[in-house]
């Protein structure tokens, strides 16, 4: 059964993530985002169809990259942005719709999707983040709970990034794990947990200093 709140949450990210594409010039859509290799015209793209892609689809684009999972997601979202804006504005409109999740994955997939890569458009932009209170918990769990191999498409095993040290957000109520504090936003947190750039002024506390040693 899916959790009303996770379920809420994601539509609203994903309807504002569709708000914001709809605001960017042209070239803002050609614009680099913080997944390697992918701009923002690809991660949206990634979101269009990704949530909708069936097995045999799947399962023939995993054979058509040497069954790499990276490599079959990094060469569809360029492949599906040939699409076009409209085509891919209108499937992500229809995903917030109706709240379809990729195959095999927990609802709270669609939530990180929505969530993390729109911080992906977003901070390159210069654009506000979206990162609610509500969402950390459930993100958080999410990151540090996915398994190898599949951690190996949502950042990298987070477990093992944040290990020995304890992570306090500071614009909510979330603590987790033992040792020294490390002291972050909602926001930080999230890209720290997905494997994504994180300034090293943004963690603060005894422990950053751990933590700094492992960005990239």
């Amino acid at each position: 059964m899916v959790d009303p709140g996770v379920s809420d949450l994601t539509r609203a990210h994903r309807e504002g993530f569709v708000d914001t594409l709809e605001g960017l010039t042209p070239a803002q859509w050609e614009t680099s985002s913080l997944c390697t290799e992918w701009r923002v015209a690809d991660v949206a793209a990634h979101l269009a169809w990704a949530p909708v892609m069936g097995v045999r689809a799947g399962a023939a684009a995993m054979l058509r990259n040497g069954l790499s999972m990276n490599r079959m997601i990094a060469r569809s979202a360029v492949g599906w942005s040939r699409r076009g804006r409209d085509a891919i504005l209108a499937q992500l409109r229809d995903n917030a719709r109706t709240g379809v999740t990729p195959i095999g994955m927990s609802p709270v997939a669609g939530l990180a999707d929505a969530v993390v890569h729109g911080l992906d458009v977003r901070r390159p932009l210069g654009l506000p983040g979206q990162v609610p209170a509500a969402a950390l918990a459930p993100l958080a769990d999410f990151g540090l709970g996915t398994p190898w191999p599949m951690s190996t498409v949502v950042g990298g095993s987070a477990r093992r990034r944040v290990a020995g040290v304890r992570l306090v957000a500071t614009d909510t109520d979330w603590i987790h794990g033992e040792g020294p504090d490390v002291l972050a936003s909602a926001e930080t947190l999230l890209l720290l947990l997905y494997g994504r750039p994180v300034p090293p002024d943004a963690l603060d506390g005894p422990g950053a200093h751990v933590l700094r040693a492992r960005l990239p």
